[in-house]
C-alpha cells in the first residue's frame, strides 16, 4: 500500500524506517520529512498542518494510510478534516480526531478526564491569564517543590519545577502575566510535585483494544545529571529495568485500561497512539500527563526493539480491529542519545555541516533536524541527530551508541555523556 507519514523529526525517521521493512509498504511518503527520511521515502514538501495540500497529495499518490507523527495537526483535527471530506474518508487514518487530541493539546482537560475517571495523577488547581492574583495568593498554601505546566502545546518545554514560593510567583506571573509559552499558557496548572522515577509507556489502540508497545525512559533536562533547563528529550533507554512485570501489570489495570474505558465512555473515538508519562512513586504509578501520539527520542528506543510488522498494527488500528493482535519485543536493550545544535534548547544557529554520516556506524542513526543542501546534511534544528545502540544491557548499548556520535561532528555540537548511567547502577 502507499503510506503516507506526516512529520520532519527524529520520530519520523524511526517510524519511516520501521514502515519501510514492511512487506505491506509499496511507497512511503514523508510529509515534510528529513535528511534521512529521504534516504526511505519520498519527502514531500508539506507541512504538518497544511491539510489541503496534505489532502491533494493523498489523492494524487494514492494514499492508502496516513500516519500522523507530531501533536500539532492531531490537536488541529486533521482527522476531522479527513473525515469531513467524502473523497478522503476511504483513506485509512491512524491519529485520535480533535476531540481526542485534548489528551495532549490541553494539560487541563487531561487532568479533569483523570480525575473523572479514578486514574492516579497529582493533585492539581487551574488558573487562567485573569485569575494571576488567585493564583499568586494560591502559591502561599501550597508545599514546595510545587509544578508548574502551561495548558496548551508548548513542545514539550512548558513545565517547570518551582523550588520555593519565590520563583514559584516569579515563574506564574511570567507565564500568565507575561505569556512566557504564547497563548500554550494563558491557562496555568500548579500542580503537586511527586517525587519518584520517569518512564514512558506507549499504546496503540483502536478505541476498544490495545497493543503495548515498548517502554521507555526518556532524559528531558539538557545536562548531565539532569541539570539546566527542560528540552524536548536529550535521550531515551529501553526497556527499562524498575518497569517489571508487577508494575507494569499496575500500570495496565490502573491506567491504560481506565484511560481507554473513559475514552469509550465520553464517546470519544480514538484511533492512534497514547502516550502516558508516567512517575513510580512508592511502587505506585502515577500519570504526569498524556501524549496523543509517541515520544521522541523515545520512538528511535522503541522502534528498534519491535519485532511485529508495523503496518499491519497501523492497519489494524486504523480499521478497528486490534483485538487478538499480538506484539514480539526484542529483549535487547536500545539506548539513544540526541546530538543537538550549540545553544539548544535556547538559541541556536542552523545550517552548519555535518561530517561522518557516510562512515559505518555501530548504531542506528535518525535524522530529527536536518536538511540537505547541496551534495552535503546540515543541521536544521535544535535536536539535530539521534543516535540509538543496541546491546544485551545497557553498558553494550552505550558503547555502541557513544562509538558512533564519536565519528558524527558539527561545529557547535553538543549531547549528554550519561544516558543510561542511573539505570545502569539500578540494572546492577
Amino acid at each position: 500500500m502507499n503510506i503516507l507519514l506526516i512529520g520532519s523529526g527524529g520520530r519520523e525517521h524511526a517510524l519511516a524506517w520501521k514502515i519501510k521493512q514492511s512487506k505491506l509498504t509499496d511507497k512511503l511518503y514523508i510529509a515534510p520529512g528529513n535528511a534521512g527520511t529521504a534516504l526511505v521515502g519520498e519527502n514531500l514538501a508539506i507541512g504538518v498542518d497544511d491539510f489541503d495540500l496534505l489532502a491533494k497529495a493523498c489523492l494524487e499518490k494514492n494514499i492508502q494510510l496516513v500516519i500522523v507523527g507530531p501533536e500539532i495537526p492531531l490537536v488541529k483535527g486533521i482527522r476531522d478534516y479527513f473525515e469531513a471530506r467524502s473523497a478522503l474518508q476511504h483513506i485509512l487514518l491512524v491519529g485520535p480526531g480533535k476531540s481526542g487530541a485534548r489528551l495532549e493539546g490541553s494539560k487541563d482537560f487531561s487532568k479533569q478526564f483523570m480525575l473523572r475517571h479514578g486514574i492516579p495523577t497529582a493533585k492539581a488547581k487551574t488558573f487562567s491569564t485573569a485569575e494571576l492574583a488567585q493564583g499568586i495568593q494560591y502559591l502561599t498554601t501550597c508545599q514546595f517543590p510545587i509544578v508548574l505546566k502551561a495548558d496548551g502545546l508548548a513542545s514539550g518545554k512548558g513545565v517547570i519545577i518551582c523550588q520555593n514560593l519565590r520563583e514559584a510567583q516569579a515563574t506564574l506571573h511570567s507565564m500568565l502575566g507575561e505569556k512566557l509559552f504564547g497563548e500554550a499558557s494563558a491557562q496555568v496548572l500548579i500542580e503537586e510535585f511527586l517525587d519518584g522515577i520517569e518512564l514512558s509507556v506507549f499504546v496503540l489502540t483502536d478505541g476498544k483494544d490495545f497493543v503495548l508497545l515498548p517502554e521507555a525512559k526518556d532524559y528531558k533536562r539538557i545536562g548531565d545529571q539532569d541539570t539546566g533547563p527542560n528540552t524536548g528529550g536529550m535521550g531515551a533507554v529501553s526497556p527499562v529495568a524498575f518497569a517489571n512485570a508487577a508494575f507494569m501489570q499496575k500500570v495496565e489495570t490502573k491506567i491504560i485500561r481506565p484511560t481507554i474505558s473513559g475514552l469509550h465512555a465520553e464517546n470519544i473515538p480514538y484511533r492512534g497512539f497514547i502516550f502516558f508519562g508516567l512517575i513510580k512513586v512508592k511502587g505506585e504509578p502515577f500519570v504526569i500527563e498524556y501524549n496523543a501520539r509517541m515520544g521522541d527520542p523515545e520512538t528511535e528506543a522503541v522502534m528498534p526493539r519491535l519485532k511485529a510488522d508495523l503496518v499491519e498494527l497501523l492497519v489494524a488500528c486504523a480499521e478497528g480491529d486490534l483485538k487478538n493482535k499480538k506484539v514480539q519485543i526484542d529483549p535487547d536493550y536500545a539506548l539513544t542519545v540526541m546530538m543537538v545544535s550549540g545553544g539548544y534548547p535556547g538559541e541556536f544557529e542552523r545550517g552548519k555541516k555535518i561530517i561522518g554520516l557516510e562512515k559505518e556506524a555501530s548504531a542506528q542513526v535518525f535524522h530529527a533536524g536536518t536538511k540537505a543542501i547541496g551534495n552535503g546534511i546540515h543541521t536544521d534544528g535544535g535536536r539535530v541527530i539521534a543516535v540509538t545502540g543496541r546491546g544485551k544491557d545497557i553498558p553494550a548499548a552505550r558503547i555502541n551508541a557513544y562509538e558512533a556520535i564519536s565519528g558524527i561532528s558539527w561545529d557547535g555540537v553538543y549531547f549528554r555523556k550519561d544516558i543510561g548511567l542511573d539505570l545502569q547502577s539500578l540494572h546492577s
